[in-house]
């Protein structure tokens, strides 16, 4: 059974910075693609960002690109996420999700939360003005 397990989020001032991390209990982590979504109340979850198995790929929604970074360290069986310049609207419960993609290209990475298979508990992230 894959778990994932983020870390904290917290209340950060708009324009601030914030680090999530989210560590996987698997045996081969670079076998996993991996992905960042996160739902403010009343919407649903949206996508954010995803890395490809061996981090040689990243793809951003356009909501954050050039403010967040996904990262990764297959040695750690750990993802980040990198949040700058936070806004208001950037406040939503966070999440990582992995999908298994070991038979399929290490550079693949995965938009659409019906791709993955395992989901962390969430981290809640606020951003006050």
């Amino acid at each position: 059974q894959v778990q994932l397990v983020e870390s904290e989020g917290g209340l950060v001032q708009a324009g601030g910075s914030l680090r999530l991390s989210c560590a996987a209990s698997v045996l081969t982590f670079s076998n996993y693609a991996m992905g960042w979504f996160r739902q403010a109340p009343g919407k649903e979850r949206e996508f954010i960002a995803a890395i490809s198995r061996i981090g040689d790929n990243t793809y951003y929604a356009d909501s954050v690109k050039g403010r967040f970074t996904i990262s990764r360290d297959n040695a750690k069986n750990t993802v980040y996420l990198q949040m700058n310049s936070l806004k208001p609207e950037d406040t939503a419960v966070y999440y990582c999700a992995g999908k298994r993609a070991l038979y399929y290209s290490s550079s693949y990475y995965y938009t659409q939360s019906r791709d993955y298979e395992y989901w962390g508990q969430g981290t809640q992230v606020t951003v006050s003005s």
